[in-house]
């Protein structure tokens, strides 16, 4: 299983999704990666394979990665083999939009197809860069909109974490089958796949 943290509030964001992926540790995975955002600048992306603690020694423990705005995933591969490549968080072609998920897009390869027709061009070998394109393609300025399109095409379970340079401090999140929790505090608000990736910072909880 996958595991999804976010983060936006009033503090750096990597520590803290760092440490949230370490609370789900529990549920496996073969990758992780962090997306942060700082104010209107175009997401910070960084991956690791292997064990978290290799990402963690990558951004020296979030500290290299400034921002108050961010998603983290810890990835089990289904799609494609482990690697930086297919791991978690993907970007849009123009970089925009990063996107973690938890579950399988079932119609993936279908829409993959259309996607390539339309010119769009793959990076990974996975599943989830699908939603991240589709995501692109029917951005109109609204966000909330256009994942309502996307949500209507794609078929399978899904918990996503969206950041988006349009939307700056925003994470949108939606779920299907797969687990999502909204943790809310003074500080900031929260999302996880789980419940011990939050109480450290909060115990109201969604």
């Amino acid at each position: 299983m996958c595991g999804i943290v976010g983060f936006t509030g009033n503090r750096q964001a990597a520590p803290i999704l760092l440490d949230g992926l370490s609370k789900l540790e529990y549920r496996g995975y073969d990758s992780a990666g962090l997306a942060v955002r700082d104010g209107d600048a175009m997401a910070q992306v960084v991956k690791a394979k292997g064990r978290l603690s290799n990402l963690v020694e990558k951004t020296d423990n979030g500290n290299a990665l400034k921002g108050t705005c961010g998603i983290g995933h810890t990835r089990w591969a289904t799609h494609g083999v482990p690697n930086e490549i297919n791991s978690h968080p993907h970007n849009s072609q123009n970089g925009k939009i990063s996107v973690v998920h938890n579950g399988i897009i079932e119609n993936y390869l279908e829409l993959k197809k259309r996607l390539l027709a339309k010119g769009y061009i793959f990076q990974s070998e996975t599943d989830t860069e699908v939603v991240t394109l589709l995501l692109d393609y029917y951005f109109d300025g609204d966000l909330l909109k256009t994942l309502s399109k996307v949500m209507s095409r794609i078929e399978g379970s899904y918990a996503l974490g969206i950041i988006n340079k349009d939307n700056p401090d925003e994470i949108i999140a939606v779920k299907k089958d797969s687990p999502l929790i909204v943790g809310l505090s003074e500080e900031g608000n929260y999302i996880a796949s789980d419940i011990p990736a939050v109480l450290k910072h909060t115990r109201k909880i969604y």
